[in-house]
């Protein structure tokens, strides 16, 4: 617990951060005490949270962000968001979806959180390669938008949500991405101007 509360609240962990303080079944079996001692909160099967308090309703929601990095943590994975939730990341959707998919080199798998499914995928090499870099949700996000509903706005929004050195990313990692798509992060890191040009 002081490991745990350490970290602050709405802390997720697993079982395998406490590799190094005893076998498994014990780690298992005392978390599972603090779970019913009401100290942690178990959000899905072998994930617990540090409870953050909330002002109106007592206890807060877990972090969706941080059980999924929990997730990919705990089977040693990289993961890349997709869909909607990309968009959603570089603020091209207020869209929250119910079902978060996320591309991985780790197994396949299902979480469900509350109201939320987390769903991991298992994907290419070439798919994950540019994992841990907003440039893969740059190539998620353009994907999900569509070929046909990419306009000036919008690539200048993204642009607006790289930093400088997020922005030369964009070109290295063009190569992991579809013809069309590499067109676009082109756009966005080469422009100068806060507009991309026509």
């Amino acid at each position: 617990m002081n490991r745990i509360e350490a970290r602050g609240p709405g802390a997720v962990v697993t079982p395998t951060d406490f590799a190094d303080l005893g076998a498994p079944d014990a780690v298992y079996q005392t978390l599972s005490r603090a779970v019913r001692a009401g100290r942690l909160r178990r959000v899905a099967r072998g994930i617990y949270e540090l409870p953050r308090p909330d002002a109106d309703f007592g206890v807060a929601a877990p972090d969706l962000e941080a059980v999924i990095q929990a997730v990919a943590d705990r089977s040693a994975a990289r993961i890349v968001p997709t869909g909607a939730h990309a968009a959603n990341v570089l603020g091209l959707s207020k869209q929250v979806p119910m079902r978060l998919t996320f591309l991985t080199d780790g197994p396949s798998r299902k979480v469900r959180l509350g109201r939320h499914e987390i769903v991991l995928r298992q994907a290419s090499p070439r798919q994950l390669a540019p994992a841990g870099r907003m440039s893969s949700t740059v190539i998620q996000a353009l994907r999900w938008i569509g070929r046909g509903n990419i306009d000036t706005a919008l690539l200048a929004k993204i642009k607006r949500a790289l930093s400088p050195e997020e922005r030369g990313e964009l070109l290295v990692d063009r190569k992991y991405a579809p013809a069309w798509v590499a067109e676009h992060l082109t756009a966005i890191a080469d422009s100068s101007d806060e507009e991309i040009p026509e």
